[in-house]
């Protein structure tokens, strides 16, 4: 009676094994799912295509031509529009481009330098207030950001750094989101067994902090860096404030000013129209390069955590 009972599940689990196949869900399940991603992939698609598709248009087809918004124009202009940005007054799009990658570089690397030391000393220190600075952070970052450019505008003016590249940085360098993001993960990904071992084997906190910790944060490292990168790239409302020269504009702030000379031209509004939606379109290239680019080290960040 025993063998019995037991060779009988054992024998049906052998059966059910033995053909390699797996309990699956519902299809039902799989194809919603796939139509929810499909819905999104499109939802997000969308304005990326037609702004590629106006992109090759000139002026003409853009307003009065009779392929659709979506689809491309019998003329196509992607090189003269190219040519027309690059060359419309003297060539001030590369300025503006060069502007907006030094302030991206300097805010978005400033910035995760500050928050990864930051996150590390709230998560693996004690010090006297620091629950106070806790608090004080996660109040932070319920602020909004543009409510704090009229007050960062006015102590600039005092300090008469406005109208210059400080103006942009230096308020860049400061992201309560960033330092919170890098104390949560940095208390659950780095043990605090492993930097006592270190200490004990006569590694000081400098050398502690780049050889054990830092490598175990660098999924959070590069989240940060690319966060901070196109929280600055796409910055609009603080560099609008706080700049006047248009030599100092980054793209955001420049393509702005031509969209206020397009609506107030109709003669050449047209035209401008032409340009600044092609500048749009160049000023998304950086972005999807640095995505890119630091992708595989996002990628070997994780599993280096998860093998750890």
């Amino acid at each position: 009676m025993t063998t019995t009972s037991i060779d009988a599940p054992v024998g049906a689990q052998t059966t059910s094994r033995g053909n390699g196949r797996r309990p699956q869900p519902g299809s039902g399940h799989h194809i919603l799912a796939y139509l929810f991603l499909g819905v999104l992939v499109v939802y997000f698609f969308i304005p990326i295509w037609w702004l590629f598709v106006a992109s090759t248009k000139d002026a003409a087809g853009l307003f009065n031509g009779s392929s659709g918004a979506l689809w491309f124009d019998e003329t196509f202009a992607l090189l003269p529009n190219l040519r027309n940005l690059f060359t419309y007054n003297e060539g001030i799009y590369l300025r503006w481009v060069a502007n907006s990658l030094f302030y991206a570089i300097a805010g978005g690397a400033g910035a995760t330098v500050l928050s990864v030391l930051a996150g590390y000393g709230f998560a693996k220190f004690r010090f006297r207030g620091r629950r106070l600075m806790l608090a004080i952070l996660l109040g932070s970052v319920m602020v909004p950001l543009t409510a704090l450019v009229i007050p960062t505008f006015i102590l600039f003016s005092n300090l008469h750094l406005t109208d210059t590249v400080w103006a942009v940085i230096l308020p860049s360098l400061l992201n309560p989101f960033a330092v919170y993001l890098m104390q949560v993960y940095t208390a659950e990904a780095v043990p605090d067994e492993l930097l006592d071992a270190a200490r004990v084997d006569g590694a000081g906190e400098i050398k502690t902090f780049f050889r054990v910790a830092l490598p175990l944060l660098r999924p959070a490292v590069i989240t940060v860096l690319l966060l901070s990168i196109v929280g600055v790239w796409n910055n609009f409302f603080l560099p609008l404030a706080m700049l006047a020269n248009t030599k100092l504009f980054p793209i955001t702030v420049g393509l702005g000013l031509w969209q206020g000379q397009a609506s107030g031209n109709n003669s050449g509004g047209a035209n401008l129209w032409g340009i600044i939606i092609i500048g749009a379109l160049v000023s998304v290239i950086p972005l999807i390069i640095a995505f890119l680019a630091l992708q595989k080290y996002w990628q070997g960040g994780l599993s280096l955590g998860a093998l750890k």
